[in-house]
């Protein structure tokens, strides 16, 4: 892993943040998810929390962000409700931002940690569908 750090986005932090305070209420919308487009451009989505496994906030963006025209993200970042601060993409995330957006960065940890990392960083010995798939797909 080549852990390459960089600036923190903190009007994107701030715009995921403004997000869960505001529009995550109750059980069914806990996660804020913002991203930043390459013309500048800052989506944002919820994730839609479901016991059957609902979609998490970051795949939400993905959506969201095409229904925009958006279709090429630089920097993501997902914020948890009630405070919880910046939240890592969970593993099915982290390989969905990497297939759909393999220079992407994402901002992790919290406080004095914040920091911003390749996706690629995140998911070590990464699967690369596109790769794998047969040539009758």
């Amino acid at each position: 892993m080549t852990t390459q750090t960089g600036q923190v986005d903190h009007e994107l932090v701030e715009a995921a943040a403004q997000v869960a305070r505001t529009r995550c209420r109750g059980d069914h919308h806990t996660v804020a998810a913002a991203g930043r487009a390459r013309d500048g451009r800052i989506v944002t989505a919820v994730n839609a929390y479901h016991f059957t496994g609902g979609p998490c906030a970051e795949l939400v963006l993905i959506g969201a962000a095409a229904a925009q025209g958006v279709y090429e993200l630089d920097t993501v970042v997902a914020v948890g409700d009630r405070g919880r601060g910046v939240l890592p993409p969970c593993g099915r995330c982290r390989q969905v931002l990497a297939d759909y957006f393999p220079a992407l960065r994402v901002v992790v940890g919290n406080g004095d940690d914040t920091r911003t990392v390749p996706v690629t960083d995140l998911l070590p010995e990464i699967y690369v569908w596109a790769d794998h798939r047969s040539s009758a797909d």
